[in-house]
């Protein structure tokens, strides 16, 4: 079977239906994909359709590619029957990095040869992954999305030392058909873009509980209100720019050079003592307020999918392109 190109692929496996693994099957199907599902975990066929029924109803409010239908999902039960059913495979499993390497290793040795085959980890290099793969190792590459799959859309590709750039360039077309907006990394990096940038703010909101500066509530009415806002828009770093006035970047960067140093940042992690866990799980249940985790994703999905909307129908009007 010859690889097809990127915007022309129609079948896909998903190894792995937990939370992300049944994003991403989410998202296929809103494309009008056939969706190949195996996860060999306890109970697994039944806790994906589960999420798929209660999902779907904020997948139609995104719209429908022609096609899409969950009667396009397929569950197997075995690895030999998904890898020879699909066109590219989009793994899922825990971030464990032995149970990777031995499951990359058996993909290698029972997949055809022209499937490309992603991995959804967030942190581990592609280079760790893939150090036993004896055959093709040049079509394993990283598709990290954020969550929820099925909505954010944006994901970062990265290859490994032997991941060939055709493959990495494959992939980030790939997912652009599947309507993401991709960072195509050129080097890799532990955890990648955005994990390494949501780390240093968690690490900073453990120090601040932990020391009693503020509460949990605080630290999350300062990004809902305060920054998170403008991040919708523009970014960090063009928001900084903005900051510098008329000069831009260039102004802000002279203007605060000598603060660069001052200790406001603590990056190593803090102790996670009883403590400090105690105080944040108290925190986040003081905002939800009785909500449950159900409630919440709903309320996180509707309001997501409003901000995008807005922010698209600006930009097409003004013709932005960002």
């Amino acid at each position: 079977m010859a690889r097809p190109n990127p915007n022309e692929v129609t079948k896909i496996g998903v190894i792995g239906t937990g939370v992300i693994g049944g994003g991403w099957a989410l998202h296929f199907l809103r494309m009008g994909m056939e969706v190949v599902a195996y996860d060999p975990g306890p109970n697994a066929k039944e806790k994906l359709m589960s999420m798929i029924e209660n999902v779907w109803p904020t997948i139609e409010k995104l719209g429908l590619r022609e096609g899409a239908s969950i009667e396009n999902l397929h569950f197997v039960s075995s690895l030999e029957d998904m890898v020879l059913r699909v066109q590219v495979i989009q793994e899922n499993t825990p971030e464990r990095l032995g149970a990777k390497r031995a499951l990359f290793a058996e993909l290698d040795r029972i997949t055809p040869p022209d499937v490309v085959i992603i991995s959804s980890t967030s942190g581990f290099p592609m280079t760790e992954m893939a150090v036993d793969l004896q055959e093709q190792p040049e079509r394993f590459v990283v598709g990290h999305p954020f969550n929820p799959p099925y909505l954010m859309p944006f994901c970062e590709v990265c290859g490994g030392e032997r991941t060939s750039q055709d493959v990495v360039d494959w992939t980030a077309e790939f997912y652009e058909a599947m309507e993401k907006q991709v960072a195509k990394m050129d080097k890799e990096l532990p955890g990648f873009i955005g994990n390494r940038l949501q780390e240093a703010i968690w690490r900073e909101a453990l120090y601040m509980v932990k020391n009693k500066e503020c509460t949990v509530e605080d630290i999350d009415k300062a990004i809902i209100h305060g920054m998170g806002l403008r991040w919708a828009i523009m970014g960090h770093c063009l928001t900084f720019h903005l900051g510098g006035g008329q000069g831009g970047m260039e102004y802000l960067l002279d203007h605060f050079e000598d603060s660069l140093d001052a200790p406001w940042t603590r990056l190593k992690a803090p102790e996670l003592t009883q403590e400090l866990k105690d105080d944040m799980v108290q925190g986040c249940l003081n905002q939800a307020n009785g909500a449950s985790i159900d409630e919440l994703v709903q309320e996180r999905d509707d309001c997501l999918i409003r901000i995008m909307q807005t922010l698209n129908e600006y930009r097409t009007e003004k013709g932005i392109k960002r």
